[in-house]
């Protein structure tokens, strides 16, 4: 028992359905493309399950936010992709894969053939008991990386008000759910081992502008420790965690952001493996031509550094996606995948969005007590990354081209002096380039740095607005 596609999308998150939406604009034929998902719905904008999911008043609910609506494009509802002749194979797991004969086989044991396959797998959340604490099957334990785990923390929130929270990680996930218990009335206290939150990212001075609003919210941070075990009531529930230093919090509901996994597993031993994913050149083509990875899954040639990484992004997830398919249909015309990392967030009434890499020096503007400030970082002699709390859409337009750039800054203080007015100046001398629509998504930038294993978060991002639900 077999089907056999010109095209397959295995994984069915927010990079399938950019794909999707791709390989319609290039004229793919009715019954050349098919989407495996192990979810049971049709892809939809991943972001919106921390923020608009998770109002207490008015939550968001499917089919609101079926990609590609975080991108301003069409919703594709599972009528839509019947409309255009796809295949979407939900609810279904595939146990191996064989990129040599470019066939997949299922649990439920069909055998599906392809010319070309696109990975969209993305990653897997990690399991305390993947660093010897249990506890993750409690009713009162929860994660968040799909609409099942969405749906099960709502419940858990509801039945929660009034009560205490502990959340379990301080980068995307740990900010932005500490930001959906506050406005359900959940008290707060998040659990983190670095110094300040969004220790991969965030400078001290940075970070502490962003934890003195949370704290002014509520939350309660407890740094420099990590979850060390669960106190249990004899039903099984968790009502307290016990820290590694000693501190005891009541928990009526706990979160875990400990970090992710890219999904890998079906490829290994047959696909070249780099930083966690799989490894892709600039047209996002693996070891084997046949085969291309995109989004969370695909460790791809970052140009402006000159050396590959995998980036946990929306936006990258939505720009692979289609450059791969871009590749496939058209691979005489189609460029090089030329992508600068960035990452934009709304935290309650702040905004900021960042550009590039925060390697070397930081270099501080604007007033930290005001509405809008921001930072450059300097390394070895050229400006390689740019941060902005506040800025209007032609700032950050500005530092995003600056930033792609890479300027050379022989004074440091005279950048200082100059703040935001440098790349204003600069970016009136460059050509102009296309708009970026980030419309009010989350994206996270994953650098290649030393983690800890308590805060191996899934991005690095702050949290995003949850008084506005976006995607």
């Amino acid at each position: 028992m077999g089907r056999a596609f010109v095209y397959v999308i295995l994984g069915g998150g927010v990079a399938a359905g950019y794909a999707a939406l791709e390989f319609t604009k290039k004229g793919v034929s009715h019954g050349e493309l098919c989407i495996i998902s192990e979810e049971p719905v049709a892809p939809y904008e991943r972001p919106a399950l921390s923020k608009g999911f998770l109002l207490p008043e008015a939550p968001a609910r499917l089919p609101a936010f079926h990609t590609c609506v975080g991108a301003n494009e069409e919703r594709l509802t599972p009528k839509w992709y019947k409309e255009h002749g796809i295949e979407l194979i939900l609810g279904t797991r595939v146990k191996s894969a064989d990129v040599r004969r470019k066939t997949l086989l299922t649990a439920a044991g069909e055998t599906i053939s392809y010319k070309f396959l696109i990975i969209a797998t993305g990653a897997r959340a990690l399991k305390l008991e993947e660093f010897g604490v249990s506890g993750s099957d409690a009713e009162n334990v929860c994660y968040l990386r799909d609409l099942a785990d969405a749906t099960r923390l709502a419940d858990v929130m509801q039945t929660s008000t009034g009560g205490n929270a502990v959340v379990i990680g301080g980068g995307y996930i740990g900010m932005e759910v500490a930001a959906s218990l506050v406005i359900n009335k959940i008290n707060v206290s998040m659990v983190f081992p670095e110094p300040h939150c969004m220790g991969r990212l965030f400078t001290p001075k940075i970070a502490s502008y962003y934890e003195e609003f949370y704290q002014s919210k509520g939350v309660n941070f407890v740094k420099g420790t990590v979850l060390q075990s669960f106190v249990f009531d004899p039903d099984g529930k968790v009502t307290g965690v016990n820290l590694k230093d000693g501190t005891n919090l009541p928990a009526d509901l706990v979160v875990v952001g400990i970090g992710i996994r890219p999904n890998t597993s079906l490829f290994e031993g047959q696909l070249t493996l780099e930083k966690g994913g799989i490894k892709v050149n600039s047209r996002l083509q693996s070891s084997n031509s046949s085969v291309y990875a995109v989004g969370d899954v695909a460790s791809f040639p970052v140009k402006i550094f000159g050396e590959s990484r995998r980036l946990e992004h929306v936006d990258a997830a939505r720009k692979s996606a289609r450059h791969a398919v871009a590749a496939i249909i058209e691979p005489d015309t189609t460029p090089e995948f030329d992508y600068l990392p960035f990452f934009y967030s709304r935290v309650f009434s702040f905004s900021w969005q960042f550009y590039g890499d925060n390697l070397g020096e930081a270099i501080y503007f604007g007033d930290f007590s005001g509405p809008s400030f921001g930072a450059y970082w300097v390394h070895k002699g050229h400006l390689v990354g740019s941060f902005l709390e506040g800025g209007s859409k032609e700032e950050y337009e500005a530092i995003a081209k600056v930033t792609r750039l890479k300027p050379a800054v022989d004074d440091l203080s005279e950048l200082e002096r100059q703040g935001l007015g440098f790349v204003m100046a600069l970016s009136q001398k460059l050509p102009v380039a296309p708009v970026i629509n980030v419309g009010s998504s989350v994206s996270a930038v994953v650098l290649e740095k030393p983690l800890y294993p308590w805060h191996a978060t899934a991005g690095v991002v702050v949290a995003a607005s949850i008084a506005a639900f976006a995607y």
